[in-house]
């Protein structure tokens, strides 16, 4: 009899695959994670795998590679399982090694045939092709010896590419950064171009005083890690920098973070910087940072992206700034109808939030011609705000093409919904220098 091994953290998928293919003749293994998945492929070394592509403790691409390095696995079937039809994900399956690309929701009889003739379904057919600052004041965001609360502060705001000039003052026009300070712990959300201000303010701010910093990244697309080179904390040798990230599609996080920092890109290796820089590949959506828990969360774009729920006394923080809400459209762009647990997942994920921040680069015209490209349509967004109950909500990701003004139109569009909606959510969109405490609940609730 031969042996299939399925690995997939979404039991809605998993379990009818495995009873339709143990109907078939198949023993079947079952894994929820990456990490139990490669222990038993090494000790049963199936004729098939069948691998989801976003799950925790290793991803699709990661299982594919390390499938791909171990020599008694050369003769297994590869078949990819994902409810993306990114080109771009189909690509990286490929040249992480598998044979074949199944969209979710599975229809049974192409899995039947694939796992017999896994050629039939190479990776790689054609699918969608996605077409190709002002800086703010250097101001710490200093929190004194007895102030209690979560401190918020834009650092970068903008998506794809830095946009300075007259006509993005406003709103800014570095890419994606934001400063917390929760629960005594420095946390920095990407690295985008808006970091390099960011680590003078905190050089003005420390002095000699050695930091602990912490850098949660979202994905290695280059506006979310191209500010990091010019990171000044980095390069002060008293410092701890500590990167955290899943790995990409492609390559793992610390050789993405160093290649483009190799020459002839910049004149400075990752490795020569002075500051201890530690770099770390998270495996489970759950962890500790200090005294403040920590949750991701996969979202719909390309690639392995996920998003950070931040919680601590004041409550919690969600930040997700690449992500396309499931509608109308998405089905038809990605090949068929997408899985409703990935929808349901990060709308649970986001559930009573105190603070959303969250892509919406385009209005809904716009999002007609960009439908399946990874981003959020400004209408989607809010009906997901109020649905998930959201209590503040930043739109995030400003796309390169708006400037103040039409940023400014698609707030007061998001607002009108809100208010036609019968809904009490605070909406903003999001501007470099802002900044914002939570207060403790406990404080909250005596004022």
């Amino acid at each position: 009899m031969k042996t299939i091994l399925i690995i997939d953290d979404d039991d809605y998928c998993r379990r009818p695959a495995a009873i339709l293919l143990a109907r078939d003749g198949w023993n079947v293994l079952e894994a929820e994670d990456g990490e139990r998945g490669m222990e038993l492929a090494l000790a049963h070394r199936p004729e098939v795998i069948l691998c989801d592509l976003m799950m925790p403790r290793g991803n699709g691409f990661h299982v594919c590679r390390m499938v791909r390095g171990q020599a008694e696995l050369a003769q297994t079937k590869l078949v990819v399982m994902s409810g993306s039809d990114y080109e771009a994900d189909r690509q990286g399956a490929k040249e992480a090694g598998a044979d074949a690309y199944l969209l979710k929701p599975i229809d049974f009889a192409d899995l039947r045939e694939v796992v017999r003739h896994p050629a039939i379904a190479r990776v790689g057919e054609a699918g969608p092709v996605a077409e190709a600052p002002v800086e703010s004041a250097v101001e710490p965001l200093a929190a004194g010896p007895g102030e209690l609360g979560t401190k918020v502060k834009f650092w970068g705001v903008r998506g794809s590419i830095p946009t300075p000039g007259p006509s993005t003052v406003f709103f800014g026009g570095n890419t994606a950064c934001v400063e917390l300070r929760v629960d005594g712990e420095l946390i920095i959300l990407d690295a985008g171009s808006g970091i390099r201000p960011l680590g003078q303010a905190l050089a003005q701010e420390f002095g000699a005083r050695p930091m602990n910093i912490t850098v949660l990244v979202t994905h290695t697309h280059w506006d979310h890690i191209q500010g990091f080179p010019f990171f000044l904390p980095a390069y002060n040798a008293r410092n701890h920098v500590r990167i955290l990230g899943y790995e990409g599609a492609r390559d793992g996080l610390a050789a993405t973070l160093a290649g483009q920092m190799e020459s002839p890109y910049f004149p400075i290796a990752l490795k020569q910087m002075p500051g201890n820089i530690l770099i770390e590949e998270l495996k489970d959506m759950a962890f500790q940072i200090g005294p403040a828990r920590v949750e991701a969360c996969f979202v719909n774009h390309p690639g392995i992206c996920v998003g950070y729920r931040i919680f601590s006394d004041s409550g919690s923080v969600v930040y997700l700034p690449d992500n396309e809400s499931f509608n109308e459209h998405t089905a038809s762009a990605h090949g068929g109808e997408l899985p409703r647990t990935i929808e349901e997942k990060l709308a649970e994920f986001v559930l009573d939030a105190d603070v959303l921040i969250t892509d919406a680069q385009y209005t809904a015209e716009e999002y007609k011609s960009h439908v399946g490209w990874g981003h959020g349509c400004v209408d989607d967004v809010v009906r997901f705000a109020i649905a998930a109950r959201v209590k503040r909500l930043f739109l995030f990701h400003h796309d390169p093409e708006h400037d103040d003004r039409a940023i400014s139109s698609m707030l007061m569009h998001a607002r009108d919904m809100a208010t036609a909606a019968g809904s009490s959510i605070r909406i903003d969109a999001a501007r470099e220098g802002e900044q914002f405490t939570l207060a403790p609940h406990a404080v909250a609730a005596r004022l």
